[in-house]
């Protein structure tokens, strides 16, 4: 398996360590475990390593068009220093992966990719060049810290100027830390506040100490995988591989604000025109006890067959089970069933997202 410049540090902090897309990452960290974690997020703050995901340059004067042809987004109003959250289709209209895109200059973007679909990812984008557009796969040399949580912006100020602070969600700044440049961008996937950091490879350890020194006085510890799971979960943040996948329409997924269909065109558009979307993503809070987890069948009440969870835990912020579930799209009901363990559990249909932080 693969490791990344953490990990070390994060075996000498009580991480026990797994197997996530090739990589050895921590689950949890001995002495606090995944609700710990979970909360130190919520009500104070958590450091994740996250240089397991991957990072690709497209640089040129048609980088842009290629972007716009490969993703269902419009990156026509992305502005120098903004973020996009965008779905990356396939020719029939299904999800490749979901993916960042930040516009660093004129003729430069940076596409944050998963980490299990990293080198399928970069060989479909790479075959899908257009023009005068430069490709690089800077994954392997590049690390990635999240720092989530609402004491977050604190204790980015303890080392960072605040001119060099993204002030607005799903921005990002490049500055030098001990003359190092690294990016900083104020996004993540666990519904706070919070900043993820970019660097090269040999600048991650000191990163990480500097972020663990600055952190500490204000709660901060760091949050492996279990932790990041509940907390995308509560804030209804898909997952690739649960809620998408290849056979997944874009249009299936309750994401219509990133797929603009109004572009000229894009890669798998036609597709997504002649085929009406099947399913639904909805939100459910069991009402029967019992967890409703991945694959579990999900029913009406008269018990007609209507589609499967893709995500379902107890939520440590809410203090009940939910889930988000798949399901045919002329599902209406306020009510259903989940079958766990070969009994059929009553769920109520809720809005999403579970989880809001008070802005």
């Amino acid at each position: 398996m693969l490791r990344t410049p953490f990990y070390h540090k994060l075996v000498a902090l009580g991480g026990r360590m797994v197997d996530f897309a090739g990589y050895e990452l921590p689950v949890q960290f001995e002495g606090a475990g995944v609700i710990a974690e979970h909360n130190a997020v919520r009500q104070k703050a958590g450091l994740f390593d996250v240089s397991h995901m991957g990072e690709i340059w497209l640089r040129g004067k048609d980088a842009f068009n290629t972007i716009q042809n490969l993703v269902t987004n419009d990156i026509t109003t992305l502005k120098e220093g903004g973020v996009r959250y965008s779905l990356l289709p396939n020719e029939n209209g299904g999800v490749k992966d979901d993916i960042l895109i930040y516009r660093v200059g004129a003729e430069e973007y940076l596409i944050v990719v998963n980490a299990a679909n990293m080198q399928k990812d970069a060989d479909w984008i790479e075959s899908h060049l257009l023009g005068n557009t430069q490709f690089e796969n800077a994954s392997a040399k590049t690390s990635q810290l999240a720092l989530q949580g609402p004491a977050s912006l604190q204790i980015i100020r303890e080392f960072i100027s605040e001119t060099d602070i993204p002030s607005k969600y799903y921005t990002f700044t490049s500055t030098l830390l001990e003359n190092e440049k690294i990016l900083i961008s104020r996004t993540g996937y666990t519904g706070e506040d919070g900043f993820e950091l970019y660097c090269a490879n040999p600048f991650a350890e000191r990163l990480f100490d500097i972020l663990m020194e600055h952190g500490s006085k204000y709660g901060m510890i760091p949050a492996g995988l279990g932790a990041r799971d509940t907390l995308r979960l509560e804030a209804a943040m898909p997952l690739y591989g649960h809620e998408m996948n290849e056979e997944t329409l874009c249009h299936e997924l309750g994401l219509d604000f990133a797929i603009k269909m109004n572009k000229a065109n894009f890669i798998g558009k036609k597709a997504l025109e002649e085929n009406q979307a099947q399913f639904k993503r909805l939100g459910i809070k069991m009402i029967d006890r019992g967890i409703a987890r991945e694959h579990c069948p999900i029913f009406d009440t008269a018990g007609n067959p209507i589609g499967h969870v893709t995500s379902g835990t107890h939520c440590p912020t809410l203090g009940h089970a939910v889930g988000m579930i798949r399901v045919t799209k002329d599902f209406n009901d306020s009510t259903l069933l989940v079958e766990v363990r070969n009994r059929k559990l009553r769920a109520e249909v809720i809005p999403l997202p579970f989880y809001k932080r008070n802005k």
